[in-house]
């Protein structure tokens, strides 16, 4: 699926998967106020936040597991004031915290009523491409958790927001010498969860002249960030919508409550 991935959506795809608002918040991009909540409780440890973290069994239709080694390497923004974009977009937070502990939560399949799958020699009617594609629509959301002392998570969600607006004509981004251009950036509903939340649609370029939507939002339960970004690949080839998975959201919610 990777190679498949890679050689559909190209660059972006080699960045995205080789790992393969809030209560406070009332405009469009949940834009956080300077210094919300200002919590005064100490960060909480990396082993604090692996018992916090989604685990699998406990988001429905989704395997949960590690993220890859392969994708911890972040994007590189050509712009500084974009970096906490091209972090997000990376599977991290915007700005690094005092600890972290991250996972994948990769949709399941769903059940087709035995039906075989199509074979690679029968291609009548786009059969085996919208086999290939099907089979590849499916969210694979990164959840990465962060600690931040003092109000430093509120500072962080700002940074972001500032980041979203300041950068919404797009910017260039690296990663492992692969680039990847986001032509737009606009601010998203509020993820109706934690204390404030950000959410950010890029839009990337893909391989024949086409674009398509990689969706993020970042929420802020006290003063630790919880960061969602999600990818479609089928979704994205096909031109079809999607979002953040609200399933991982709401169940990694719950643990951070």
């Amino acid at each position: 699926m990777r190679l498949c991935a890679t050689t559909a959506v190209g660059a972006l795809s080699l960045a995205l998967v080789t790992g393969c608002g809030g209560d406070g918040s009332k405009d469009s991009a949940g834009t956080p106020a300077e210094g919300a909540g200002r919590p005064a409780t100490k960060a909480l440890s990396a082993a604090e936040l692996r018992k916090r973290v989604i685990t699998d069994g406990e988001v429905p239709g989704y395997k949960v597991g590690a993220v890859p080694a392969g994708r911890a390497q972040l994007i590189k923004a050509d712009d500084a004031k974009c970096e906490p974009v091209a972090r997000v977009m990376s599977g991290f937070a915007p700005v690094p915290g005092a600890a972290r502990t991250d996972r994948m939560a990769t949709q399941e399949p769903r059940k087709t009523g035995g039906a075989r799958p199509t074979p690679q020699g029968d291609r009548g009617e786009g059969g085996f491409e919208a086999s290939v594609n099907k089979a590849m629509t499916r969210d694979i959301t990164t959840v990465d958790l962060s600690s931040y002392e003092g109000d430093g998570a509120a500072k962080a969600l700002k940074a972001f927001a500032d980041a979203v607006k300041d950068c919404a004509g797009g910017f260039v981004g690296k990663q492992a010498g692969t680039a990847m251009k986001f032509t737009r950036l606009t601010g998203g509903g509020a993820a109706g969860a934690g204390d404030e939340s950000v959410a950010v649609t890029a839009v990337t370029d893909m391989d024949g002249g086409k674009t398509a939507p990689v969706y993020a939002v970042v929420v802020r339960h006290g003063n630790t960030l919880a960061s969602y970004q999600t990818v479609n690949f089928g979704a994205m080839m096909s031109g079809k919508s999607y979002a953040v998975s609200p399933e991982v959201v709401e169940a990694q919610s719950a643990k951070l409550k």
